[in-house]
């Protein structure tokens, strides 16, 4: 691990070295101009915290319960897709490093390593992200096989019906090698473009069996399983998430990779809160790259925020121990934030720590 890798930005500027440069496109590359991905990192830089002192600190902690488990500290692992692309082992050297920190970590539909082999790895909380196949017959498969191996939820990605607009990827010409694949799905039918000569295959086949509202509410009835919806970024959708039974929301724009010129995924979180009024657990996906943007996050409404990319750029420059790394630093930045702004549990960061200028005297 190279000693200056001090940050979560040292860990992307390391991997960018490290990655081919078509691998890099992939990982890194955002959805058309780059305009979400871009404003998912100015929000966080544009808010400013406001510091508090003399705060007593000897309780001080980052736990909270979520779904009825302890969480140690308000980090998820994020459902990142091809892990094995940055490293040989994929999801088994991420799990390996999520647990050793006791972080809870989600893995993907798309993972290239089978979603049982990384249960039988884990020594944390594993949830299950779930992308909607063409036959309820095969989404039901990959419920009932998270469910078995263990998982404690299954996150319904629900905002990638179809690919984004991906320029940088397709510039680069990536294409997943022979070694990587999704394992999870190995057989299962895609769509099937019905476009003729100088058509889109867009509406003309890719979206035939995408699904609705009622591919929710049909797997809300199959599972016990607490149900997540990733990808709301509208307070109606958050609403009728609710509605049809939904146990927690994942706010996010899809790290920008989707629909560009969505609004930062922070932005549409404070939206999101307002309207939901705590009825049930969100949690903010999309731009955390320091531990002040994860208490930013709680201040506006999260209980917890997810990890994605730099997950990918730790396990690029050093395995299951950048994992570790990353985590741990994440943790302590967010620990020292706390501590900063007065905040000695997780529920005491509120609004109060954002800075509001206070009106002119006089």
């Amino acid at each position: 691990m190279p000693p200056d890798c001090v940050s979560a930005a040292d860990y992307e500027r390391y991997a960018q070295a490290r990655l081919p440069a078509d691998v890099w496109a992939y990982i890194a590359g955002a959805g058309a101009d780059g305009f979400t991905q871009r404003w998912n990192r100015e929000a966080f830089d544009n808010m400013r915290l406001a510091g508090r002192v003399l705060t007593d600190m000897k309780v001080a902690s980052t736990e909270r319960v979520l779904f009825g488990k302890a969480l140690t500290v308000p980090i998820l692992v994020a459902p990142v897709a091809h892990q094995k692309l940055v490293h040989p082992d994929g999801e088994l050297a991420a799990v390996l490093g999520a647990s050793a920190v006791s972080v809870w970590m989600t893995v993907s539909t798309l993972a290239s390593v089978r979603l049982e082999e990384v249960a039988e790895a884990a020594q944390t909380t594993l949830w299950f992200q779930l992308y909607m196949q063409a036959t309820r017959e095969a989404t039901l498969s990959l419920v009932r096989r998270a469910e078995a191996a263990g998982y404690a939820a299954i996150v319904v990605t629900v905002d990638a019906p179809v690919n984004g607009v991906r320029n940088i990827e397709q510039r680069a010409g990536f294409r997943l090698p022979p070694h990587v694949r999704p394992v999870n799905i190995d057989g299962v039918p895609g769509p099937v473009s019905r476009a003729g000569p100088g058509e889109s295959p867009v509406f003309k086949g890719l979206l035939d069996h995408a699904p609705t509202w009622a591919d929710v509410e049909w797997l809300r009835s199959e599972t016990k399983l607490p149900i997540l919806l990733k990808g709301i970024v509208h307070p109606d959708d958050a609403e009728r998430a609710i509605a049809s039974g939904v146990d927690g929301i994942v706010v996010s724009n899809h790290g920008g990779r989707t629909l560009d010129t969505l609004p930062a995924s922070l932005d549409a979180l404070e939206a999101v809160a307002w309207r939901v009024a705590g009825r049930v657990p969100l949690i903010l996906d999309g731009g955390i790259r320091r531990g002040t943007d994860v208490l930013k996050a709680l201040a506006l409404g999260a209980q917890a925020v997810m990890i994605g990319q730099p997950i990918l750029h730790a396990l690029a420059v050093a395995g299951p121990v950048g994992v570790i790394h990353l985590l741990t630093i994440l943790r302590a930045e967010f620990e020292a934030a706390m501590a900063l702004t007065g905040c000695a549990r997780v529920g005491d960061i509120t609004r109060s720590v954002l800075w509001e200028p206070p009106g002119s005297i006089g």
